[in-house]
């Protein structure tokens, strides 16, 4: 019962319903009825709810496992004041600002985020957030196709899996095709099949993920990028791994004209897979066509500063048919949490936080190495790569699961002609005592694969 409503309204409702009472209303069905008593634990004071509360959680024996998964969600550090900050009352207790003029907290945050992620990027404007980087793929698939009238997709097969699943998704209820590119032998996109598939003249967009799925550095040259150009095309960069932007070159700089991404890594927990926070950065050529919102900073009458929504362009605010999407909400309280995250660290902290995730990596790679297993791949990496064990990866994952380890994700879950070898990830929070103990553990379970 909705607190305004008179015992008149409601009378009149449920007269026009036909039902007596909001309790016949609510009547269960006899036949779905519980018949049985509900075996309830009495009421216990609070510090004895929290013991049991602590006693059920000490039966998750997976928060004690080593764990080196990556694959689109990563372990990173984040500061407590980031908790302090976002989780404060003003925050939690706002919706997602339909009212701009009385949100100016919220709105002014994101205008911080949009802002961070343009320098990260290089693009000239970001959008308001949205669901997660699957969908940022999606959406920025969409502006390609409403850029150039095509309603046919290139997509890397290095792209995540994951994310080629919505894109597809989102394609089939509208009738567009979504082609795949070839892989090369180092992980790495195929670039000279994307310029004979452009040269059709037939697609709107292509998209690479740089890392990419298997944590390679992969981008368009300068001949691929003239084959994406010259075949009409809109370059579109995604990224899963977010903290790469601050080691690694700006997707602008290779030619990206769209940048859809994951921010989960700043600051975001893992939150057994969400909700995450996705992003879409571009040109100043496509923005009528970014999908949600768009906040921008002005002055308000009084000549103060002052931060609005603006190019509106989706089917709350204009007629359905002129919509670039039907994307209604942002992950606001997600990008406040990563927008905190990128003002505590700042540039130079970033960039620390980066190299201390490449060095990771390599000294993870040369202990995977030592252990008897080998890179699979030869193209440059951040922080994830695929190692080759020899044998099938579900195998030795188990193995290592059973010592303690969490050892990465079994390519061949995916990509069956990788069927022997692991995903696995180093961030800052991987030591160089789990390195040791995963490298032990590996040349074990390697050695007893090769029969020794």
């Amino acid at each position: 019962m909705y607190t305004p409503h008179t015992q008149a309204d409601i009378d009149a409702m449920l007269e026009a319903i036909g039902v007596e009472s909001i309790d016949a209303l609510l009547q269960v069905p006899d036949e779905l009825r519980l018949r049985a008593k509900l075996d309830i634990v009495p009421a216990l004071p609070e510090y004895q709810i929290r013991r049991r509360i602590e006693q059920l959680a000490k039966r998750n024996a997976g928060v004690d496992l080593v764990s080196f998964l990556g694959g689109g969600a990563y372990r990173h550090y984040a500061p407590p004041a980031i908790a302090a900050l976002a989780m404060r009352g003003e925050f939690l207790t706002a919706y997602t600002p339909y009212q701009a003029e009385v949100s100016q907290g919220y709105l002014q945050a994101i205008y911080e985020w949009q802002t961070y992620i343009c320098l990260l990027t290089g693009m000239d404007l970001a959008d308001a957030s949205v669901y997660d980087g699957a969908t940022a793929l999606a959406e920025s698939a969409i502006m390609a196709m409403n850029a150039t009238g095509r309603h046919r997709f290139l997509v890397s097969r290095a792209v995540h899996p994951n994310y080629r699943a919505v894109l597809r998704t989102y394609c089939a209820g509208l009738d567009v095709q979504v082609d795949e590119i070839a892989l090369t032998a180092d992980g790495t996109t195929d670039l000279h099949a994307l310029a004979s598939a452009l040269a059709s003249y037939e697609y709107a967009g292509v998209a690479l993920q740089s890392p990419n799925f298997f944590g390679n550095v992969d981008t368009l040259d300068a001949d691929a990028l003239r084959a994406v150009r010259d075949g009409g095309a809109v370059p579109i960069a995604v990224v899963a791994e977010a903290l790469a932007l601050a080691a690694l070159a700006t997707p602008n700089s290779w030619g990206a004209q769209i940048v859809a991404g994951e921010a989960q890594s700043f600051g975001v927990p893992l939150a057994y897979g969400g909700p995450y926070v996705g992003f879409i950065a571009t040109k100043d050529e496509h923005v009528r066509r970014i999908p949600g919102r768009l906040v921008g900073k002005s002055v308000d009458n009084a000549g103060r500063t002052a931060f609005v929504l603006t190019l509106q362009a989706r089917e709350q605010h204009i007629r359905r048919e002129r919509a670039t999407s039907n994307i209604c909400t942002n992950q606001a309280h997600c990008a406040l949490i990563a927008t905190i995250y990128l003002a505590l660290l700042g540039k130079t902290g970033l960039r620390d936080v980066a190299a201390l995730n490449l060095e990771r990596s390599r000294e993870l790679a040369t202990a995977v190495a030592n252990a008897g297993a080998r890179l699979t791949f030869s193209a440059p990496f951040f922080n994830e790569f695929a190692a080759d064990v020899g044998r099938p990866a579900s195998e030795v994952l188990d193995a290592l699961r059973e010592r303690g380890i969490l050892g990465g994700l079994d390519l061949g879950r995916w990509y069956p002609e990788y069927a022997t070898s692991v995903l696995m990830t180093a961030t800052e929070l991987t030591t160089s005592g789990e390195i040791a103990k995963l490298g032990a553990a590996l040349k074990e379970v390697v050695r007893v694969g090769a029969g020794v």
